[in-house]
Order: structure tokens, then C-alpha cells, then sequence
């Protein structure tokens, strides 16, 4: 064999080894995946692809590349721990791309999280007319700022005093500070007239007559706490409400003093409303109503801004344009002088329409984006690069998906690997199982009986192979012979929010209800929008969306589902001792790590340490709590049982809770048997997390349930027990909603709309409405062609 036939040694590294991971429940798994391919992983939800994808191979890439930086720069990133895990070998630079929410800040828009609008601003500084100033003057998130005085400066041995004058132009609307609405609060839901401050006239949550905050008003001086509201002077009434912040003594105690609307303006306006507890966000959907700033139109510029111009349009006018049609006026621009920008912006507007996103427009706020739709616009970044040799690691890509749309999914994904990438995704759809070139399917279950590989291969081999994924590949859900009749109707009349365009729609109650249509078509502003409006006039709705739960590595689903409030009440009262020593948030907790069960060791750049705690050896309780017992276990031992296990234990004997068992009956029902009661949150997969919700929320006494994607994350094996739990609920006469792609929910479903024919302004119609047989038969939409398809 002659020497230049030889194969050279560098091109020997065609695969990333991993040998003996062990992280969360992965137990010493040992993978060859091939580079520069399309590896698919699968496997029911829980059961480990994230760990390995995400945990093992991702986090030490990311690590690695960290570790290149010098310690000053680290010292500004993340510390990554090195996972658990014996050789890594093989890897390349690995960028993510997962289902992780954008901020729900409500500042950030769609361009601002993608860098357009950071164009758009420098186009504007440099060609818009007339001049107003750098690109911050076109910012709705820089204030103008004037000011003058003088500055000591420092030179040789003496030091001279000089003037110095400051001006800042920015961008942001001083009326709504660049929010682009205003407040209005309806002071009928702060207080009730005919009471005084001391006989509990102010109905906000949590002042209490006794409290600190209504004791602040009774003894500020300025009020009589024995008068009625309605009966105050103007001067008292001001006080009252609107009184600038001042000092006062109460007590021999120096408070702060101020009106309730500014108190209530700084502590619940300025949260985010999908992050205060239910109660307050209630009381704030009642007591406050937004609207579009006067003075902006809800551009959120100021005046300064909206009157620079190039071509006879200004900044606010493009950023509100749906973005297919930006792209096309960007196209029209010849400018020499800024050229590099326009191409740049060009292509960054073209990504969004390739990926299917042309129907956003950049003044859309990022929290309103949809799981899928914020998972596409960070891939924006990616597509155009020129990077090759790099691992793109993608978490169900097709989430929030029509099947029309994942085809075109598809195609960029074969893209990246053809251009020599290895691309990793998590997946459950058969439809890119399908376009693999390499399929690790974890299992056999989830949780401790997952975390192993069952089957690496080809796809062919995978539907031979017998393990669950091979089963259920084929699977085709059947149409349904008869469908159940509705009990009544929800008129939607004139439906206008986002991209509606004037949608009549008759949705009815008693039967299982689909709303699908390509991605962007209108689906939840119609559904969380117009229907949730129309029948919460009428009974409670509850509606479980794809948002991510709020919880720290403290909270688990004991404490997340309300499981552990009637747990510690038994064993205090089977123990006679109190509830909270049996929490480990409170007076329960082990002193040495504070309930943490582990001790956390921040070493600057480095990556923290967590040991396990010496004291409870990670049981996170006083030793001496532990003595107490409730049907022979302790309080540690109860957190550290499954799901199944607990619901078996709980359900008769001396440990029979029925709080607590019809709560892991819930559990059970939506399939998280195999969850510890104890798990930190933080450890979920993005489906253990959605049915997690809706376990919690099945108890709520709702009349109409709406369910945004309830089979994101789940396994192909899951979906069948996702829709007799579908049944279960319109069979216990709820009005059920489900804002759904996947065909199989479509062909289970008794009536169906579908929204389209396209996205964006060329969708926001009804273009179907009837029963899946009818669609099937009538193949007129995009919709009905695909699902004739799957029911073959």
C-alpha cells in the first residue's frame, strides 16, 4: 500500500465517544455517535435524551470553550460543572438551541432579541432624515438626559475645578417609559368607600387591618383611621392615593410613607404578570387595565424618534410591518455609503422567513412567542454561518409545528449537516425520526427505569428492533366512528386580536375541541384571546400553556402540586408535634446546609462545587425530625418515593391521606408515575414540567379547559394515554380546547377548526370547521391533505 493512499491520521476522528455517563439518571452509558450526520435521539419523556444530549455532551463542550478564555473573562460566564461522566472524546464546538422560553421582560421585542432592531437603529442614525442622532436616539430603552455642573479634576499637585455640560438623546417615550401602555387602575377594586382605613376599607391582597401596610396609613398623621373613604377632604383623599414618598415615625420607627396607587404601581405593576401568584394576578386583571400610550400610539418612541424618516417611513412603521414584508422594502434601499449593513439585514430578515417566521413583526414582545416560535428565532442567528465542523444541538425542534411546516424543519436541519456538521436532535415526531442517519432510542421507561440505550441504528432497524419507539412508529390513530354530541355553544363574534380578521366561530361545549392551522395562522390569539374572554363571562377557565414552571432547585413536585401541605399535617398530628417541622424550607431543615441536602462551594470562575451535606447525608432534615414516622416511614423516606409508590401508600392504612391521594391520583393519571416526590423541579424535562401543570390544574374547578400543545415532550407511547385522559375530562362534562398539530389528538378530536390558509396577514380566517371525517374527506386545506395522509 503506498503512502499516499494511507488514510491521514487527522481524518481518523470521525466519532464522539462517550464512555460511562452517569448524569442525573443515565446509568454508565457508553454511546459511539457519528460526526458530520443527522443523529436523532428518542425514548419516552424522562427518559434521558436531554441528560445525555444536553447534559453530558453540550454542557462539557461549552465547558471546554469557557476554559479557553482568560480567568477575567470567565469570571463574567456561567461556571459549568464537568458532568459526570469517564471519557469524553471527540467533541467539537457544540451550540444550543433549546425550548427554553425567551425572557418575558417586557421590555424585549422580537427585534431586539434578534439584533434587528440594533440595525435598524444604525440605519436610521446614519440615513434617516431629518438627523436626530446615534442610534440610542432611535432606543425606546434609553431615557433623554440632560445636565450641567462642575468637575473636580486631578492634575500633577493641583487640582482645578472645571464646567462640564451632559446631554443624552434617547429614544424612549417619557409618557409610558418605553413600555407602550399605560396603566389605568380602577380604584372601585382598592378600597370600598363606605369603610374607614381601621374597619378594612382597602381590598388590596394582603393589607390586613392589623398589618403593617394598613397600619402605615391609620398612623401616619395625615388620615383619620375612623373616617369613612367617602367622607374625606380633597387633601386627605390626595394623601391617600397619591402622596409623594415621605419620611414618618411610627412607633419611634422611621417608615417611608407613600400614596397606595404609587405603592401599588411600584410593587405590582413593574412584575412580570405571569410571575405573581394567582391570587394577586387576579386581582390585578380585575384592578388595572392596560392601554396603548396616548402620546406613542404604543411605538413605545418618543416624538424625536417617530419623525426621522428614510423613504418616507420611520422606525416605529417598519418594526410594526410583518416581517416578509420588511425584507421586500429593504430590498428597494440602494445606499452605497452603508452597504455592509443592508446585506446584513437582509439576510437576518430572509432567515426569518426560510424558517417560517416572515408572519412575526420585530415590535412583537418576546413573552408572547410561543415555545416553538422562540426556539426558530434563536436559530435565526445560526443559519447563515459559515461555521462548519461544529455540533448543533437541537431540543424538539418541532414543537408548535404544523406538519406542513416541519417538512421545511426538516430541509434546514439536512442543510446544516450537508454543509459537514454533526446535528443532534431530540425528537419524538416519526416524521424527522424518519430523515435520521443515526437513532438512539433511551429507555425501555422514565426516570430510574430509563437512562440506558435500547437501540442505536438505522431507521429501518429501529422499526424491527421490538423496543417501544420501533412499536409504536407506525402507529396511526384511527378516526373516530361516532363523535359525541355538544351540550351547548361558545359564540365568538368578531374577533379581531393580532392577525384575526373579523372571525365569527361557534365553538362547542361538552365535546373534545381541536384548533389547529400552520404555525402563525391565529390559533392562540383566537383561543387564549377571543374564546378565553367569551367563557370566562360565563364559568372559570383554566388554561395550561407551554410556559415554564417558576421554581428553584428547593421546589419539587410535592411541594409544586399542594402534596406536601396535607403530608406534613399528618405527621404532625400523628406525632403531635407541628406542621413546619416536617418542611425542609422551614424550622425542619438540616442547620448545617439549611434543607439544601448539599453544600455549595462557589469558587469564583471555576466551576462551583456541591458536596453532599456530612450532617443529614443529603436527607435535608434535623436528625431528630427524622425520628417521627407515619405508617413506619420517615418524612426523607416519603420524599424519595415514586409517584406510584406513594399513591399505593397513601391510599388505606394508618398512612391513608385522601388529600394526598387524590393528588398522586392526578399524578399517575397524566403519566408522571415514575417522578420522586422529592425531585428538584430544575431536574424536569420540558414534558414532565407541561403535564405537571396539568395534574395541578385538573383539580381547579374549571368548566372550560384549554390545553396549548399538551403533547410537546411526549413520546409517541405517551400520546395514547395524553388522549384517554382527554377523555376522560369532556367525559366528566368539561368543555375541553386543545390548540394542537399532532395528527393523532386531530383524529381522536370530535370537532375541529382550522385556522389558515397561511400565517401571518395571510392567515387569521377560518378555513374549516366540522368533524375530522369531514376534513379528511374534504382534503380543501393544508390540514386535511396531511391528516388524510396519516390515517392513510
Amino acid at each position: 500500500m503506498s503512502t499516499e493512499s494511507a488514510a491521514h491520521p487527522a481524518d481518523s476522528h470521525d466519532l464522539i465517544r462517550v464512555r460511562g455517563a452517569r448524569v442525573n439518571n443515565l446509568r454508565d452509558v457508553s454511546i459511539d455517535i457519528p460526526k458530520r450526520r443527522l443523529s436523532v435521539f428518542t425514548g419516552v419523556s424522562g427518559s434521558g435524551k436531554s441528560s445525555l444530549v444536553f447534559g453530558t455532551i453540550a454542557a462539557e463542550s461549552q465547558r471546554m470553550i469557557n476554559e479557553t478564555y482568560s480567568a477575567f473573562v470567565q469570571g463574567f460566564m456561567p461556571a459549568l460543572a464537568r458532568p459526570d461522566v469517564d471519557v469524553l472524546e471527540g467533541l467539537t464546538t457544540a451550540i444550543l438551541v433549546d425550548q427554553e422560553r425567551m425572557g418575558a421582560n417586557s421590555r424585549s421585542t422580537v427585534g431586539t432579541a434578534t439584533d434587528v432592531n440594533a440595525m435598524l437603529r444604525i440605519l436610521f442614525s446614519r440615513l434617516g432624515q431629518p438627523h436626530i442622532g446615534s442610534p440610542q436616539a432611535f432606543s425606546f430603552n434609553v431615557a433623554s438626559a440632560t445636565g450641567a455642573g462642575a468637575i473636580t479634576v486631578d492634575r500633577g499637585t493641583a487640582a482645578t475645578k472645571e464646567r462640564r455640560d451632559f446631554t443624552i438623546t434617547g429614544g424612549m417615550c417619557p409618557r409610558c417609559e418605553g413600555m407602550g401602555s399605560v396603566t389605568d387602575i380602577d380604584l372601585t377594586q382598592l378600597f370600598d368607600e363606605g369603610k374607614s382605613l381601621a374597619g378594612g376599607a382597602i381590598t388590596v391582597p394582603g393589607y390586613t387591618a392589623d398589618g403593617w401596610s394598613v397600619r402605615m396609613f391609620t398612623e401616619s398623621g395625615f388620615l383619620d383611621p375612623e373616617k369613612p373613604i367617602r367622607d374625606f377632604s380633597e387633601t386627605e383623599r390626595h394623601d391617600f392615593l397619591y402622596r409623594e414618598p415621605v419620611k414618618v415615625k411610627i412607633n419611634g420607627i422611621n417608615i417611608t410613607y407613600e400614596g397606595l396607587v404609587l405603592k401599588l404601581q411600584k410593587s405590582l405593576l413593574s412584575k412580570d404578570r405571569e410571575a405573581m401568584q394567582p391570587h394577586i394576578r387576579a386581582f390585578v386583571d380585575r384592578a388595572v387595565t392596560f392601554t396603548a400610550c396616548p402620546d406613542c400610539g404604543g411605538t413605545r418612541l418618543n416624538e424625536g424618534a417617530r419623525s426621522s424618516r428614510i423613504a418616507g417611513r420611520n422606525i416605529a412603521e417598519l418594526c410594526a410591518m410583518q416581517i416578509s414584508d420588511l425584507a421586500d422594502w429593504v430590498r428597494t434601499l440602494d445606499e452605497p455609503s452603508v452597504a455592509p449593513l443592508l446585506d446584513a439585514l437582509q439576510e437576518t430578515l430572509d432567515s426569518f422567513v426560510t424558517i417560517g417566521l416572515g408572519y412575526l413583526s420585530l415590535d412583537r414582545p418576546a413573552g408572547t412567542l410561543s415555545g416553538g416560535e422562540a426556539q426558530r428565532t434563536k436559530m435565526i442567528r445560526h443559519l447563515g454561518s459559515s461555521l462548519t465542523d461544529v455540533t448543533y444541538v437541537f431540543d424538539e425542534p418541532t414543537i408548535g409545528l404544523h406538519p406542513h411546516d416541519i417538512q421545511r424543519m426538516n430541509e434546514l436541519l439536512l442543510r446544516l449537516r450537508d454543509k459537514g456538521n454533526t446535528v443532534l436532535v431530540v425528537e419524538h415526531k416519526p416524521e424527522m425520526i424518519a430523515i435520521a442517519d443515526h437513532i438512539v432510542d433511551l429507555g425501555p421507561g422514565a426516570g430510574s427505569a430509563g437512562g440506558t440505550v435500547c437501540f442505536e441504528g438505522s431507521l429501518d432497524a429501529l422499526q424491527a428492533s421490538g423496543t417501544l419507539t420501533g412499536r409504536h412508529l407506525g402507529d396511526r390513530a384511527s378516526l373516530k366512528d361516532a363523535v359525541r354530541t355538544r351540550t351547548g355553544t361558545l359564540e365568538v363574534r368578531g374577533a379581531t386580536a393580532h392577525n384575526l380578521q373579523d372571525v365569527d366561530v361557534d365553538v362547542p361545549l361538552g365535546v373534545l375541541v381541536v384548533v389547529t392551522g400552520v404555525a402563525g395562522s391565529g390559533k392562540s390569539s383566537l383561543v387564549h384571546g377571543s374564546l378565553r374572554a367569551q367563557a370566562g363571562a360565563g364559568q372559570d377557565v383554566v388554561s395550561i400553556d407551554q410556559g415554564a414552571i417558576r421554581g428553584s432547585r428547593r421546589s419539587n413536585p410535592a411541594t409544586y402540586t399542594g402534596l406536601l401541605e396535607p403530608i406534613r399535617k399528618a405527621f404532625a398530628k400523628a406525632n403531635g408535634v407541628k406542621p413546619a417541622l416536617f418542611s425542609a424550607n422551614s424550622e425542619g431543615a438540616c442547620p448545617n446546609c439549611n434543607g439544601a441536602g448539599v453544600i455549595y462551594t462557589d469558587l469564583g470562575m471555576m466551576a462551583g462545587v456541591a458536596t453532599t451535606c456530612e450532617v443529614c447525608e443529603g436527607k435535608r432534615f434535623q436528625a431528630s425530625v427524622l425520628e417521627y414516622t407515619l405508617g413506619g416511614r420517615d418524612i426523607s423516606e416519603v420524599l424519595g418515593m415514586s409517584v406510584a409508590e406513594a399513591e399505593e401508600f397513601f391510599r388505606a392504612g394508618e398512612a391513608r391521606i385522601p388529600a394526598a391521594h387524590a393528588i398522586l391520583a392526578r399524578l399517575a393519571d397524566v403519566g408522571l408515575g415514575y417522578l420522586s416526590l422529592g425531585q428538584p423541579l430544575t431536574t424536569l424535562s420540558g414534558g414532565e414540567r407541561q403535564r405537571l401543570k396539568l395534574a395541578t390544574q385538573m383539580a381547579e374547578k374549571g368548566g372550560v379547559y384549554v390545553l396549548d400543545e399538551p403533547t410537546a415532550g411526549l413520546h409517541l407511547a405517551d400520546v395514547e394515554q395524553l388522549l384517554g385522559l382527554l377523555d376522560r375530562l369532556v367525559d366528566s362534562g368539561k368543555a375541553v380546547i386543545v390548540v394542537e398539530h399532532h395528527q393523532a389528538v386531530m383524529a381522536h378530536a370530535d370537532w375541529i377548526i382550522d385556522l389558515g390558509p397561511g400565517a401571518g396577514h395571510d392567515g387569521g380566517r377560518i378555513v374549516f370547521e366540522g368533524t375530522p371525517k369531514d376534513l379528511v374527506g374534504a382534503q380543501s386545506t393544508l390540514t386535511g391533505q396531511h391528516l388524510a395522509r396519516y390515517v392513510g
